[in-house]
Formats: C-alpha cells, sequence, structure tokens
C-alpha cells in the first residue's frame, strides 16, 4: 500500500487561495485511482474531488466546481489540490486518499478509497 503525506494546509483569508500536496510512496499515482476528501467539525467525510488512474478524468461536487483543481506529477509521485475563492465554508481538515487499479473509472465515496493520509487543517476566516 501506498502511504500518503498530505501538506499545504493552513489559515486563509475569504477570498484567497491554498495548494494542498500529497506525497505518495510505495505504489505510484499512475496506477492508482485518487480523491481529495474534506471533514468539518462535526459533519461527516466528503468527497472533494477525484481523477482516475489514467488522469484523463475528473470530478468536482457543485460546492467546489470553478474552484477547486485537482491535479498529479507522476514523476514526483505528488497530488494537488488548487483551491481558490476559498470561502469560510471551506474549512476542514483535508485528506487524500487512493485506489489501486488502472482504469477510467474515478471514485467519490469515502469506502472506495483503502489508503489515507493523515490530513491537513485547512481554516478560511471570514
Amino acid at each position: 500500500q501506498a502511504q500518503l503525506v498530505e501538506s499545504g494546509g493552513g489559515l486563509v483569508q475569504a477570498g484567497g487561495s491554498l495548494r494542498l500536496a500529497c506525497v505518495a510512496s510505495g505504489r505510484t499515482f499512475s496506477t492508482s485511482a485518487m480523491g481529495w476528501f474534506r471533514q468539518a467539525p462535526g459533519k461527516e467525510r466528503e468527497i472533494t474531488a477525484a481523477m482516475s488512474s489514467y488522469g484523463t478524468i475528473t470530478y468536482y461536487p457543485e460546492s467546489v466546481k470553478g474552484r477547486f483543481t485537482i491535479s498529479r506529477d507522476t514523476a514526483k509521485n505528488t497530488l494537488y489540490l488548487q483551491m481558490n475563492s476559498l470561502k469560510p465554508e471551506d474549512t476542514a481538515v483535508y485528506y487524500c486518499a487512493t485506489r489501486f487499479g488502472r482504469s477510467n473509472a474515478y471514485y467519490t465515496r469515502e469506502g472506495d478509497y483503502p489508503n489515507w493520509g493523515q490530513g491537513t487543517q485547512v481554516t478560511v476566516s471570514s
């Protein structure tokens, strides 16, 4: 299994931007579907962005569409989440996750991913 380590979280004012990174060791992203999830206090973990293992298909929920972008650098084995126009409701712990297997499928459910990072806190002030 891949070991995942997120970074890039922090405190930002509303309207600002952050870029999260998730570095993987072990299995590479080129053989895994990937996702970013977030969990706010008192709420369930929810999908924020997903990418197929081929990297050709992405998914965003309506809450972040047009503001967040998932991308990867296979040479660096790093997954990114660029977050622009941040809102206070984006405040949460953000997690990256992977699911081994090559396909054009992306996955949006927490249970679809066996590998998780430890999370990074994002706080957006109003």
